[in-house]
């Protein structure tokens, strides 16, 4: 698979790319990630890449040449790439939306930055628009990052385990069950009893009703849409009436 980033600001990427998971799918050929100085797809002698809005205001605006040179330098024709604006105006990130793109061969992700950018870039150029969340920040780069290491880590060898994406928070839709390792106990507080019971069947029946009750406690919304097994539904349904995971444990 490719990624290729394109950005005013391509040292505040580099560094982050080369680490941790992302980083040595790249080491291992596994994932291409590019980084692109949109400076260098600017014309004239001092390469402007954004201007004042047309109707006043404040702040600068990306121009839309430099965006539509960069893609048309990376996204040869009859390229299947997609190519992602990343902004506050589009659909959201989510787990569902990584694993669809990390079925696809080739991604542009183009970085936002200033007061915004012009809105012919997402009319003519964009495939569609991404955003990871409800907030404010100074440009698309940090967006770049969540949505090329979430990409990175679904692709086949990515990991150590290759179970563990299927095991990660909103992969069935629920939060995942809690972790617990050494020490034994910590600041008055044990690692649970079944954690280290050496029962493999009840540690799964554990981890499954925490994932759930996890869920239900922080992220009650995600339950609407998560596919839920009847035993989990049961669950749940205990969890309304006040129920606790340890009434359901043994």
């Amino acid at each position: 698979m490719r990624i290729d980033i394109v950005t005013l600001f391509p040292a505040m990427l580099e560094a982050p790319l080369a680490q941790s998971i992302v980083g040595r799918a790249r080491a291992r050929g596994l994932v291409d990630i590019r980084v692109h100085d949109l400076r260098e797809h600017a014309t004239g002698r001092h390469r402007v890449t954004d201007e004042p809005p047309f109707g006043g205001g404040g702040g600068m605006i990306l121009k839309p040449e430099p965006l539509a040179a960069a893609v048309e330098a990376l996204r040869p024709a009859g390229s299947d790439a997609r190519v992602i604006l990343l902004g506050p105006g589009g659909r959201h990130f989510r787990q569902e939306v990584a694993r669809e793109l990390a079925r696809r061969p080739h991604l542009i992700l183009l970085c936002g930055r200033y007061e915004g950018v012009d809105e012919r870039v997402s009319e003519t150029l964009a495939d569609e628009e991404l955003s990871i969340g409800d907030y404010v920040l100074s440009g698309g780069e940090p967006a770049a990052l969540v949505v090329a290491d979430a990409v990175t880590r679904l692709l086949p060898g990515a990991l150590g385990d290759g179970d563990a994406p299927a095991r990660d928070s909103f992969s069935r839709g629920l939060l995942e069950h809690p972790h617990y390792t050494r020490p034994e106990v910590f600041r008055g507080v044990s690692v649970p009893a079944v954690l280290r019971s050496g029962d493999h069947a009840r540690i799964a029946r554990w981890r499954q009703l925490m994932s759930l009750w996890r869920t239900w406690r922080r992220r009650p919304d995600l339950l609407e849409t998560a596919d839920l097994t009847p035993e989990e539904q049961k669950w749940t349904d205990g969890f309304r009436q006040g129920r606790s995971p340890s009434d359901f444990l043994d």
